[in-house]
């Protein structure tokens, strides 16, 4: 599937990677589905709920997260169509951490952070039978 970013969105979800490094960062993707592909129309930053210890390579998003993602995506008129995170010193792939969690119909950004840095930035759908993710294509576009 073809997945559409505008570049200060794009940039928003890297600087909030840069800005919670070395720990992951995460947060919700708002937009909707169209006959193209999937548009990103907006980005929910959210603070990082999993154990201090453990936010270096993990993120958690709460129930209640969830909840206000929803909750402001209908005030906006779009879908929560997905959650963004970032990977510190590692590959902007999904790991098995990810895997194992992740939700069906979901667009999983994942953002690389090199020493501090955004590198690469790859989006990915949770396959039916959640064995694998699948990459989609991302294409960032400027503002019109």
């Amino acid at each position: 599937m073809k997945i559409t970013l505008q570049a200060d969105l794009l940039y928003g979800i890297e600087a909030h990677g840069e800005e919670t490094y070395p720990n992951e960062g995460a947060g919700f993707l708002l937009g909707r589905t169209e006959e193209s592909g999937m548009v990103i129309a907006s980005i929910l930053p959210v603070d990082n709920k999993r154990e201090a210890e453990a936010q270096h390579n993990r993120y958690q998003l709460t129930p209640h997260d969830f909840t206000q993602a929803e909750l402001e995506a209908a005030r906006r008129d779009l879908d929560l169509v997905g959650v963004f995170h970032s990977h510190p010193d590692h590959p902007a792939r999904p790991s098995q951490f990810d895997l194992d969690y992740a939700l069906p119909h979901f667009l999983y950004l994942i953002t690389s952070i090199q020493q501090g840095r955004a590198v690469e930035t790859t989006a990915w759908q949770l396959r039916p039978d959640r064995s694998a993710f699948d990459q989609d294509d991302l294409e960032i576009s400027q503002p019109s």
